[in-house]
């Protein structure tokens, strides 16, 4: 009777079972050391070419080789602008909050590489024209009107308090933006500039052997720069919101803090992981 009266011990809870938000929590870190490395290397690789594989310019000498850092950050920077416009696009169409973080992380590194892109145009337009700018460039002139206009994009989320409304208007801003991008590009390819090289005309049909393969190389490590960055920036924002998360549990509180105001878009955590 006694046997018969006997329970087998309760199990143990059976852990929860990984959601869609923990297993997209090591998403932007994952394999970012091997990418960080090979994003270093190729840097490297890339200044070594620069310095000392590519010949000087005939005319601008030693000075043409900041060709070589300008040009690609202002491709790249270009182009991340569309990708931030891309995922804006991505936003609207799904209301996820998280299109909306990365499309912010993606304007937020193409700013950065932007002041990179005006500094060193400045240098190489102090070099080789005397003066540090030229009003009437329209490469110049168009791509200072882009930086500044994406440079009203962080006052103006900043400006709205509601998340929601914040991101449908940051969105919006991002893909009207955007469109400006290809317009600017295709203006300055139908305008007549009188002292700013063609790029594209030199990259492809002017420029010698070892020039092209330092050139596409360059493209490459800046690339691989900005991917790098966004990832990086993607994966702490996402690590600093779970540990948030875990401060609150420690210390009982379960509810979700209210986000506070702020421009850069607030990470939505759940217990699987973060969103």
């Amino acid at each position: 009777m006694a046997d018969s009266m006997t329970s087998t011990p309760p199990r143990a809870p059976a852990p929860p079972a990984a959601s869609a938000t923990g297993r997209r929590r090591g998403l932007y870190g994952r394999n970012l050391r091997a990418l960080s490395l090979v994003t270093a290397a190729l840097v490297t690789l890339t200044l070594l070419g620069v310095f000392f594989w590519a010949p000087n310019d005939a005319y601008l000498g030693f000075l043409q080789k900041i060709f070589y850092v300008h040009v690609p950050l202002a491709i790249v920077t270009l182009c991340g602008f569309i990708a931030g416009g891309v995922m804006a696009i991505a936003h609207l169409r799904t209301r996820d909050p998280r299109w909306d973080m990365r499309s912010y992380v993606a304007i937020h590194i193409s700013l950065v590489f932007g002041v990179a892109v005006l500094i060193t145009g400045s240098i190489w337009a102090k070099g080789a024209w005397g003066h540090w700018w030229v009003w009437d460039e329209p490469t110049l002139v168009s791509f200072l009107l882009i930086m500044l206009l994406y440079a009203t994009y962080q006052p103006m989320r900043f400006a709205i308090e509601d998340p929601e409304r914040q991101a449908r208007a940051a969105s919006v801003f991002a893909i009207t933006a955007g469109v400006f991008v290809p317009i600017n590009f295709a203006i300055v390819r139908l305008s007549t500039a009188y002292v700013h090289p063609r790029t594209l005309d030199n990259i492809s049909g002017n420029l010698p052997g070892r020039m092209q393969v330092v050139f596409w190389l360059a493209l490459l490590s800046v690339t691989l720069l900005w991917v790098t960055l966004w990832r990086y920036e993607m994966a702490s924002k996402h690590a600093t919101a779970q540990l948030r998360r875990l401060r609150r549990l420690l210390a009982g509180d379960e509810s979700e803090a209210p986000p506070r105001r702020s421009a850069a878009p607030s990470v939505t955590t759940s217990p699987g992981g973060v969103g």
